[in-house]
C-alpha cells in the first residue's frame, strides 16, 4: 500500500484529490495539511511514500519546501501540483526534488499514473506539463516568466507600496482578487513573497 499525504490550501482541491486517491486499492491517505508549518511537524513523527504538494502554499513556497523535506527526508517522493506551466517553475520543483509535476487540470487518473510512476522510479510530467516543455532548451526552461496585463498593474502598485485594499480600491476589484493575482504571481516566478517577486520582475524589465 502506498502511503500518501496531500498539501494544499484550497480544501475543495483537497476533497477532489482525497476521493480521486481513495478509488485506488493501492493508495491510502494519511492526511492532507494546508501549510508548511503543519506538514514538516507532521514528518517528524511518521514519513508517507509519496507527498502531493501545491506549489504555493500560504507560508512557504513549494520549491523551499521540496528541498527541505528532500533534504531531511530523501526516500519521500514528491509530487508538484500546479496551476500554472511556467518554465521556470516546473525547472525549479524538480531541480529541488520533485520526481514528478502535475497541472490541477489534468484528469485524476493522471495523478495516480504519476504515484505509480515514481514509486517505481520513474519522473512523471502531465501530458499538459510535456507539451509545455516540448522542444525547450535549458534556456528556454529559464525562460522570463509570462504575466498578464492585469498581473503587471498590481505588481507594478505592489512595487509602489501599496496594500491589498489599496490596490483593491485603486483597480476596483475585490482583495480576493488582488489576493489570488499575488498568489499566481509568487507560483510564476518561484517565490513565496512578493518582494522577490517585484525584485525578480524588474530584473526582467518587466515593469
Amino acid at each position: 500500500m502506498i502511503k500518501v499525504i496531500v498539501v494544499e490550501d484550497h480544501p475543495i482541491m483537497v476533497e477532489g484529490l482525497k476521493n480521486i486517491l481513495r478509488n485506488d486499492d493501492g493508495i491510502s491517505v494519511n492526511g492532507d495539511f494546508s501549510n508548511g508549518k503543519s506538514v514538516l511537524a507532521a514528518l517528524e513523527k511518521e514519513q508517507p511514500d509519496v507527498i502531493l504538494m501545491d506549489v504555493n502554499l500560504p507560508d512557504v513556497s513549494g520549491i523551499n519546501l521540496c528541498k527541505e523535506i528532500k533534504k531531511k527526508y530523501e526516500d519521500i517522493k514528491i509530487i508538484a501540483l500546479s496551476i500554472h506551466d511556467e518554465h521556470p517553475v516546473i525547472h525549479s520543483m524538480l531541480q529541488n526534488g520533485a520526481s514528478g509535476y502535475v497541472l490541477k487540470n489534468a484528469l485524476g487518473t493522471e495523478i495516480i499514473h504519476a504515484i505509480y510512476a515514481i514509486m517505481d522510479g520513474e519522473q512523471y510530467l502531465c501530458s499538459s506539463t510535456k507539451e509545455a516543455l516540448k522542444n525547450a532548451d535549458m534556456e528556454e526552461l529559464k525562460a522570463i516568466p509570462r504575466i498578464t496585463r492585469r498581473e503587471k498593474e498590481i505588481l507594478h502598485l505592489i512595487g509602489k507600496g501599496l496594500t491589498t485594499m489599496q490596490i483593491a480600491e485603486q483597480l476596483f476589484i475585490s482583495t480576493h482578487t488582488v489576493e489570488s493575482h499575488r498568489k499566481n504571481l509568487m507560483e510564476k516566478f518561484g517565490v513565496n513573497n512578493t518582494t522577490s517577486v517585484v525584485k525578480m520582475a524588474t530584473e526582467y524589465k518587466l515593469l
